[in-house]
């Protein structure tokens, strides 16, 4: 897929000179990537990115990324118009993880690009664009270099994809896709000539899977949300699995984690597509045979990476190389490929006599005649009993024997001579055993074969003649001088066999490559299936649901799925959700611990959940399809970014306010603590009636008892509380007891907590008895002036007449239910409003 020039210099790329139209020198870091230190773990899921990105000049802040993963041969293009912080950009930056990000020179200034080559990273500077200033308040750690403006050329970059892009059906798609897309062709040409003129790295005809990755299509989830929410990661321990990302993860591949990663941080909007997944996942569930059978199918994947696997198998196209341990390398993977191919019809006899739609057209994925063709060339070169195996002798003798026998003379000569050598030494392992009297054995490391002895087969130090004697494991490890040229005449005769194989993998490799599109629609379709499976071993495991999708977002005892994962069996309340057009936005109330941030936590992740496929943890749950999922959750202070909470929170809600649209949801928890109660209570008015105005779905959790008063006026507007039973335990002790359960209604304001205090403190009896008169008249006289008011009863017959509204348009639209009984169900209706509009008119 790649591979270094012929006429590249010796020298490292960094060295030479590299200059622009007016000679001046191109400043781009040498290293590829400062980002911090990752684990094997993290980015077997998440990737390493080298994104380009160029932003247009115009007032629409219209931006071009393009994405390229060169491990496993991928490369994502996405053109979009931004608001002003950005969010979306930064969004799709998150779903592919940056390891270095180019921008234009020009989005530098002078003093900030040199210091961006010398590694170090300034602070804000007026001169840089704005949009370079967010991403390093993002990814501070990733390297930003800077590419020079002649590079990032639209025709360049069409030329680029039209060169590179796989021989496949989406082929001719992708082009015409991003043929008029000036913004990500720019980055694409940026891209390219990053990789061949700093990286000295140049990709084969046809060997990378370029895709155009339309944002229309998608829920957004700014990343702070994704954070706050926990979707791939928890925010207490990095490396717990206490995230939704942790919960359904039971992939047996790399290609399915990666899958899963992007479609929890940006699920999918087409409800189309969204059905035929949770038919999968329910037709898994329902047919235990087809479950573990296609369970058997990806364990045969599990210790294979097909992405990377792929990749590495094309970059080694064309590049000749006397090394042996390269050579190795690459006989190591044309057996795993040869496993994989080996493999695939396990699977596509699994998903044979399937009823989904969706695993059908998996199977015929599986079943391009292209694999078949790939299977046979293997077959003719490759010997079928040889199996690759990590560490010993065995994975030597699979490599020295992947290529069948009489294939190459001068390779039947080099693999006899190494089974010589290797005889010779077992040879000589047996003679010392015979005649020292100890049962030693031999174990093979990478420089040779050593002897080996339990410590308890022998008593004090072992005879003369042995060196190199280290003690591991309770074993005596050592050498001999002929065990030592024993091992040298071995090792020369196995690297020759080695690149002796190696020149027939590399003409296998060529044979391959012609259709390499086939593998990667082979690998994407192993992905699909493995992690929808993990969908339904998730479901079975916990006793989800299938969702359903309507206009209604409704939920029948839905549980949060990360916290009924660490909470004990039968603790975790569950709580019921209701929200329509005619209850868009949900005030809800409760003393703090009493559940509001579990609450609105749980309606989101449940979303997404029910949105990437899966099933949900609930006795019955609808909702509906959301083009963007926006939060305030956190009351930190943002000390990078040297915001107070209060400056904080004004920054997320100028950015939900300006995106959000009649298709979000909307969580909002404990908006304007932090600024004084007067101005909180009026900033959370304001924003809550801009957020009523654009008519999404909004969860408005609150310490503001006000705003029940200030917001009761609009129709939609729903009070909710978290239910506290008062409990006393003495006369001189009284508490509340939490019962973590979401009830109608604001709470009650009557029950008078100070009248219990001051009795505690032996105020006399006549005192309190005539101050709890007084509380409970004032009381009844503001609940009777509220009742009795023309905009409270006004603000009834709104609130009335958008329910009836909404729930005909439900019955319209989705009811299922025989005519005598929705006739019933509407005349039920008739009968709520007209006793309103009675009571609302009576002036009595």
């Amino acid at each position: 897929m790649w591979s270094r020039p012929s006429s590249a210099p010796s020298r490292p790329a960094s060295r030479r000179p590299l200059t622009t139209g007016q000679n001046r020198p191109w400043t781009g870091q040498s290293r590829v990537s400062t980002a911090r230190p990752q684990t094997s773990t993290s980015t077997r899921h998440e990737g390493s990115f080298v994104i380009a990105l160029v932003e247009g000049r115009g007032v629409g802040r219209e931006v071009g990324l393009a994405a390229l993963d060169k491990d496993i041969g991928r490369v994502v293009l996405v053109q979009l118009s931004d608001c002003q912080t950005y969010v979306k950009t930064l969004h799709q930056m998150h779903l592919h993880k940056p390891s270095l990000i180019l921008v234009p020179d020009t989005f530098l200034s002078v003093s900030d690009a040199a210091l961006t080559a010398i590694g170090r990273s300034s602070k804000r500077d007026t001169n840089s664009s704005l949009l370079v200033e967010f991403i390093r308040e993002e990814f501070p750690d990733t390297q930003l270099e800077p590419i020079p403006r002649k590079y990032w050329n639209e025709s360049s970059g069409l030329e680029f994809i039209q060169q590179l892009c796989v021989e496949d059906e989406e082929r001719a798609g992708t082009i015409l896709a991003v043929s008029s897309k000036y913004y990500v062709l720019s980055a694409c040409s940026a891209l390219f000539k990053h990789a061949e003129i700093r990286q000295n790295t140049r990709f084969s005809a046809g060997s990378l899977r370029i895709r155009y990755s339309p944002v229309d299509g998608t829920m957004m989830i700014d990343p702070e949300s994704a954070r706050n929410l926990e979707l791939v990661g928890n925010m207490s321990h990095r490396k717990s699995y206490h995230s939704i990302f942790g919960i359904l993860n039971h992939t047996y591949t790399a290609m399915a984690a990666r899958l899963l990663r992007v479609n929890i941080l940006s699920p999918i909007t087409v409800q189309s597509s969204i059905d035929a997944r949770l038919d999968v996942v329910e037709e898994l569930i329902q047919d235990e045979d087809l479950f573990n059978e296609v369970r058997s199918a990806l364990k045969t994947f599990k210790h294979v990476d097909f992405d990377k696997l792929i990749a590495m198998l094309a970059a080694s196209e064309n590049i000749v190389t006397s090394s042996a341990k390269a050579a190795s390398n690459r006989v190591t993977q044309m057996l795993n490929l040869r496993n994989v191919v080996r493999n695939l019809p396990l699977l596509q006899k699994a998903l044979a006599n399937t009823k989904s739609q969706l695993l059908r057209i998996i199977h015929e994925m599986l079943s391009d005649e292209r694999l078949g063709t790939i299977d046979s060339l293997i077959r003719a070169s490759l010997n079928e009993d040889t199996a690759p195996t990590k560490h010993g002798i065995a994975a030597v003798n699979a490599r020295v024997y992947a290529v069948k026998a009489n294939y190459n003379r001068l390779l039947d000569v080099a693999r006899e001579t190494y089974k010589e050598n290797v005889g010779d030494i077992y040879t000589l392992c047996n003679n010392l055993t015979e005649a020292h009297e100890l049962p030693l054995t031999l174990v093979y490391q990478e420089t040779g074969f050593v002897f080996s002895l339990r410590k308890s087969d022998i008593e004090g130090e072992l005879p003369k003649g042995f060196i190199n004697v280290t003690l591991k494991k309770g074993k005596w490890q050592s050498s001999s001088m002929e065990l030592k040229k024993m091992n040298a005449r071995m090792q020369d005769a196995l690297d020759e066999t080695l690149i002796l194989s190696d020149k027939i993998i590399q003409d296998l490799v060529t044979e391959i490559l012609v259709n390499v599109g086939a593998l990667y629609k082979a690998s994407e379709a192993v992905a699909l299936v493995d992690m929808l499976w993990a969908f339904s071993h998730s479901s079975i495991m916990r006793n989800y649901v299938r969702p359903e999708f309507t206009g209604t977002l409704a939920v029948k005892s839905g549980r949060h799925p990360i916290l009924e994962t660490v909470q004990s069996a039968g603790t975790l309340v569950p709580n019921d959700i209701f929200c329509d057009d005619s209850s868009s936005f949900q005030i809800v109330q409760g003393p703090n611990m009493s559940g509001k941030s579990t609450y609105l936590r749980q309606v989101g992740l449940l979303l997404v959940m029910a949105m990437c496929g899966s099933f949900v943890p609930a006795e019955y749950a609808s909702f509906r399809i959301h083009d963007a999922l926006l939060t305030r959750l956190s009351n930190d202070d943002d000390l990078e970014k040297s915001l107070s909470t209060f400056a904080s929170e004004m920054a997320t809600s100028a950015m939900i306010l300006g995106l959000a649209s009649e298709r979000s949801l909307v969580l909002v928890d404990e908006l304007g603590r932090g600024t004084s109660p007067r101005e909180g209570i009026g900033i959370s008015h304001a924003i809550a009636e801009g957020l009523i105005e654009q008519k999404c779905f909004v969860f408005f959790a609150t310490h503001f008892a006000e705003l029940s008063t200030t917001l009761s006026r609009q129709p939609s507007v729903v009070n909710l509380h978290l239910a506290v039973q008062r409990t006393r335990h003495s006369e001189s002790n009284f508490g509340l007891s939490f019962q973590y359960k979401i009830v109608d209604g604001a709470p009650e304001d009557n029950t008078h907590y100070g009248l219990e205090l001051a009795r505690l403190a032996d105020l006399p009896g006549d005192v309190l008895t005539e101050a709890s008169r007084v509380s409970k008249h004032l009381t009844e006289l503001q609940t009777r002036h509220q009742e009795q008011s023309d905009s409270s009863k006004i603000a009834m017959r709104r609130k009335t007449l958008l329910k009836l509204r909404t729930n005909l348009t439900q019955a319209f639209e989705h009811s299922a239910l025989p005519d005598e009984e929705l006739l019933a169900y509407i005349g039920r209706f008739q009968a709520d409003i007209t006793n309103v509009f009675l009571y609302s008119t009576d002036t009595n």
